[in-house]
């Protein structure tokens, strides 16, 4: 039996230094392969030491062992896997983008014709006269007048509108931020500014009228009533886009500062309302935008009047909108052989009036846009 089993392990033994030798055999040839590659390609007088190295590596990754197996080449398969389905696929896609850049272009030429449309019928009648002067002594077909009464009432309501919506509007938006959390108050706040969003401006104007006749009477109409018919307007549009601003404000920012043993409030308006300040200016500005050229509200609380009127608390005050919709519902007829009688003189100053107001909004928009900048530049 010893014999039998020493017979095996030397049978073995042999058969494994067999295979070592084919091996070694196999490892020779390819290195005297790649060493008689070397030496031709390295052979002439101009090749350096540098050249045979860099020779040598690519011959290294050229070379395949003898056993490795042939690389299969992959190729991604298009999702589906069906050419009709992948046609499809392109075809919904392109079709899609293509519309999407013609939205885009008709957005574009929409805003182009209104823009042209203002400046062209509103240019012609801009002058320093027709800012400069009211309405005051001027009927039927004259060409004079101006709307230097409707700018100053527009500035003064809207004015006061900001004074009382943006304070409250900031208020709110803290609280639901920073106090409220996740409280069956705080989500039935919420609902109720999504649902002021979305009431129509005439509501607000109801809504001011309703108040102000309860507690002064019936006959009464000044710039205050329509401020705050704006405020109602106004104070969702601050509340929600102020509420975003301050959710951007990262809270390790706050925890850090309860950390140091600051107290909340003062968190809130060193650390909050600082980070987030180009943000809030932002949206009280857009938020101004949008309600100046609010027309029915004004027309049930401040009314129409033709003078200049700086005071907000007594007596009727027109705004631009308001002016644009009494000049270009009026009818104005001259007899014959009239002087200084034009039958369109009312379109005309209706027209640039939109303009002026157009341009109004315009300085808003950008002067938020510059002062965010500035705000963002300055931490």
């Amino acid at each position: 039996m010893r014999e039998e089993n020493q017979n095996q392990g030397d049978l073995k033994l042999k058969q494994q230094s067999i295979g070592i030798g084919k091996d070694s055999a196999s490892t020779g040839a390819v290195s005297r392969g790649k060493s008689e590659k070397l030496a031709a390609l390295s052979s002439s007088d101009n090749t350096s030491a540098l050249q045979a190295v860099i020779l040598e590596r690519k011959l290294k990754y050229q070379e395949k062992p003898e056993n490795a197996e042939p690389k299969t080449e992959v190729k991604h398969a298009r999702l589906g896997g069906d050419k009709k389905l992948s046609f499809r696929r392109r075809f919904t896609n392109n079709a899609i983008g293509a519309s999407m850049w013609l939205c885009g272009l008709l957005v574009l030429a929409i805003l182009i014709s209104i823009g042209y449309e203002l400046i062209s019928r509103g240019m012609g009648i801009i002058s320093p006269y027709f800012l400069s002067v009211s309405m005051k002594g001027v009927y039927g077909g004259m060409q004079a007048g101006g709307i230097y009464h409707a700018m100053v009432g527009t500035l003064l309501i809207t004015l006061v509108a900001a004074v009382i919506s943006v304070p409250l509007g900031l208020a709110v938006a803290i609280y639901l931020t920073e106090y409220a959390g996740n409280t069956k108050f705080a989500k039935l706040t919420t609902t109720l500014v999504d649902v002021m969003t979305g009431i129509p401006s005439i509501v607000a104007g109801l809504f001011a009228a309703a108040l102000f006749t309860i507690v002064i009477g019936p006959a009464y109409r000044s710039g205050l009533m329509g401020a705050v018919a704006l405020s109602v307007l106004m104070i969702p549009l601050v509340v929600r886009s102020s509420a975003e601003m301050l959710r951007l404000v990262p809270n390790d920012l706050r925890e850090a500062s309860y950390a140091l043993g600051v107290p909340k409030w003062r968190t809130v308006v060193s650390i909050v309302l600082r980070t987030s300040a180009a943000g809030l200016v932002t949206s009280v500005v857009v938020a101004i935008a949008r309600i100046v050229g609010e027309t029915a509200p004004l027309l049930i609380t401040a009314g129409m009047f033709d003078a200049i009127n700086s005071n907000v608390f007594s007596g009727r005050m027109e705004t631009l909108p308001v002016y644009i919709y009494q000049q270009y519902t009026s009818t104005v007829s001259c007899a014959a052989h009239a002087v200084n009688c034009s039958p369109t003189i009312n379109v005309d100053r209706a027209w640039g009036a939109a303009l002026v107001l157009v341009f109004a909004v315009l300085v808003l928009n950008l002067g938020a846009r510059f002062v965010a900048k500035k705000l963002s530049i300055g931490k």
